[in-house]
């Protein structure tokens, strides 16, 4: 069971509980305890970005922390440089490091991803045990000054705790205006579902980038503010031991909840505390608790507060304004030999197919003829080996998926690609997400009555992963309309379907067509797709074998024989 408390709420019961405490019942080694504690929230607000929104395993964060604590400790210690000075360097080093080594290192996927990120780390820790005469090696230097702002000392205790949990809030309240809005949102299809992010028009190595430097940046901060603390640098501000420390904290409060850096770095660093008058048994109670929080709050303690609806959850919603479906502007593609191999499979062979705006063509074929990898090929989920595809006589043959879906051409998938953790409203009001001129309200808008079009307004607050099949088919096309797309590929969009909801969804086709997009379906249901389509195209081996008018296609022996099997009906006994 969730306890419904919404973030600013649950914000402001820390910041009371935390003043009550350290006013009234802290010592001095508490203080300490718990700006340190504060410290930690930076550094975890940082790593959600890159681990927690960008769904990437960086094992860096604890040497992004490290540098900025050497920034600042050499130059302190070494130079008498201020803080004013050196905070600033602190956040500013490891964030151009981050931004210097991003193109090679994401790239990289998954466990690769991580391992090169714990290689920088290691690194780094060699240098500064080597380069004893910066760094002081192994031993460290001492002599590192507290925090001084244009000539105000901040002493240790309740000054330095209040001005470190200061700079949380305010870092908090920097990652909530960056993950706020449409921009989260696409975020979230990034980690979720990176097919619909392509689709979508959702440049994923740009948010991975940002997300990475980020990280960085707030790493660097946090170091710096520790080595303030503690007056002394040395090699254990590199240890690996930071990192498994901040990556238990993000894990354990939430990654992707900006509250739960608090609770993760607030539980971490005082459970030790707490715990330690049990003497030898400190560490086992320790671990249950933890144990009892990844038990029951697998997405983080913070979740287990739940959250308040937003305004996109409101239930009172606004009368539906009816929205004019229409493509961005009108266009059609032309095809010319495209070719693609898998290994000695060639799965196309010299296809040439164009699509006019306004018209609905229908592409069959049996299983393994080549359909869906034409479709990837023309939306850039995959590049060809030969052949050019050519949108209104531009030449978009290889380009980044995202890029095409910028330049108009939208899909579905054979399976639905959608955020399991967003709202339907929100799943389809992610694919704004690349529009600057929109917003999230805006965005909201639009969702919502694009939803109406398919009746699906009651559910437009529930979750995509509770959705049953049916739903998510339409919720995958208003997601690809949201973009208004001059070009729309439909990927077995009736599969699954009841006939009522393929009537909706056919429906929603010949209109958009109508208003002049150029619509390429694909499917196996011919009481679908033979009244839809005004031409039909047949693959077969990767080759057309035929094409034209779909009841004359349907009766071609050669279609029969590769297809079919058997005859089938025509448009003119459809129901």
């Amino acid at each position: 069971m969730n306890i419904r408390i919404g973030a600013v709420p649950l914000f402001a019961i820390i910041a009371v509980a935390i003043a009550v405490y350290a006013v009234g019942f802290a010592s001095s080694y508490d203080l300490r305890v718990l700006t340190v504690s504060g410290i930690y929230v930076i550094v975890v607000l940082g790593y959600q970005f890159i681990f927690g929104y960008a769904g990437a395993l960086s094992l860096a964060q604890g040497a992004f922390f490290g540098i900025g604590a050497y920034v600042t400790g050499i130059l302190g210690s070494q130079f008498g440089w201020q803080f004013t000075a050196t905070f600033p360097l602190s956040i500013l080093v490891p964030a151009l490091l981050a931004a210097t080594i991003a193109l090679p290192v994401l790239r990289l996927q998954s466990h690769y991803f991580a391992l090169a990120t714990l290689a920088l780390g290691q690194g780094i820790l060699l240098i500064a045990i080597n380069w004893e005469g910066v760094t002081g090696g192994a031993n460290g230097l001492p002599g590192v000054p507290g925090i001084v702002i244009f000539d105000i000392a901040i002493p240790r205790g309740l000054a330095l705790l209040a001005f470190v949990w200061g700079l949380a809030a305010a870092a908090a309240a920097l990652a909530w205006w960056i993950m706020h809005g449409l921009y989260g949102l696409s975020f979230t299809v990034m980690r979720e579902t990176p097919l619909a992010a392509d689709a979508l028009g959702i440049d994923r190595a740009a948010l991975r980038f940002v997300a990475f430097v980020l990280s960085a940046a707030y790493g660097g901060a946090a170091g710096a503010l520790f080595v303030h603390t503690i007056r002394v640098i040395s090699p254990e501000v590199l240890g690996f031991a930071i990192m498994v420390t901040v990556l238990t904290m993000t894990v354990i409060g939430g990654r992707t909840q900006i509250v739960g850096a608090v609770i993760g770095a607030i539980l971490l660093i005082h459970l030790p505390e707490w715990f330690r008058g049990l003497e030898e048994y400190y560490l086992v109670a320790m671990g249950v608790v933890l144990l009892l929080v990844i038990l029951f709050a697998p997405d983080g303690a913070a979740a287990y507060f739940g959250r308040r609806p937003t305004k996109a959850e409101d239930k009172s919603r606004p009368d539906i304004v009816p929205i004019d479906l229409r493509p961005g502007r009108k266009a059609g593609f032309e095809i010319k030999g495209l070719t693609k191999s898998y290994g000695g499979n060639r799965a196309l062979d010299g296809v040439d197919l164009t699509v006019a705006p306004g018209e609905i063509v229908g592409l069959i074929g049996p299983n393994g003829s080549g359909k869906t990898t034409l479709a990837n090929l023309l939306t850039g989920l995959d590049r060809p080996d030969g052949g050019r595809i050519t949108l209104e006589g531009e030449d978009i043959t290889g380009l980044p998926a995202h890029r095409i879906a910028r330049l108009g051409i939208g899909r579905t998938f054979q399976t639905p690609q959608l955020a399991p953790s967003l709202s339907l409203v929100d799943a389809v009001a992610a694919a704004h997400a690349g529009n600057r001129n929109s917003d999230l309200t805006t965005a909201r808008e639009d969702a919502f009555a694009l939803l109406a079009g398919f009746d699906l307004t009651a559910r437009a607050d529930q979750l995509c992963r509770s959705q049953p099949h049916g739903v998510k088919r339409s919720v995958d096309l208003a997601a690809a309309l949201a973009r208004r797309p001059s070009i729309i590929v439909l990927d077995e969009p009736a599969a699954g379907l009841t006939q009522d909801e393929a009537a909706t969804l056919a429906g929603v086709v010949r209109t958009y067509a109508a208003n002049g997009a150029a619509v390429l379906v694909i499917d196996h249901d011919m009481t679908f797709l033979l009244p839809l389509a005004q031409r039909l195209v047949c693959l077969d081996a990767g080759q057309v074998i035929a094409h034209g008018l779909p009841d004359e296609v349907v009766e071609e022996a050669a279609v029969i024989a590769a297809y079919f099997g058997a005859p089938v009906i025509s448009p003119a006994s459809a129901p």
